[in-house]
């Protein structure tokens, strides 16, 4: 499993994890009931804290991305599709948010912004 940390990035450790193996359930890089990485072995392979680990794996759990058993490890949970169109939504959603602010911010106005909008769903 390929997970790339930024160390000089401003999101925690943890939640660039998270998102990492997120992203590969959604695209389907990672598959149902696939185990993960033991949290020592993916915690020496990043060469960071296994608490680092244990926490993003704990973070995806309650978020019902990986199931946890006690004594064989981490699998990928099965899929649940409106879980993930879920989260889907929710990175389009923060995308968006970034877009309108950068609008905002170069002094277009509310209108202008919807115009744009339209004009980009109409293609």
């Amino acid at each position: 499993m390929k997970i790339i940390i930024n160390h000089s990035s401003m999101q925690p450790i943890y939640e660039q994890i998270t998102d990492q193996i997120k992203a590969m359930i959604i695209d389907g890089t990672l598959k149902e009931e696939e185990m993960l990485p033991s949290v020592r072995t993916l915690a020496k392979e990043l060469k960071i804290s296994a608490l680092t680990v244990k926490k993003a794996y704990d973070f995806l759990e309650e978020e019902g991305f990986v199931v946890t058993v006690h004594g064989k490890g981490s699998f990928i949970a099965k899929n649940n599709q409106e879980l993930l169109m879920e989260e889907r939504k929710r990175e389009i959603e923060t995308e968006l948010e970034e877009v309108i602010r950068k609008a905002r911010i170069s002094g277009l106005s509310e209108e202008e912004i919807r115009e744009l909008f339209e004009l980009i769903m109409e293609e």
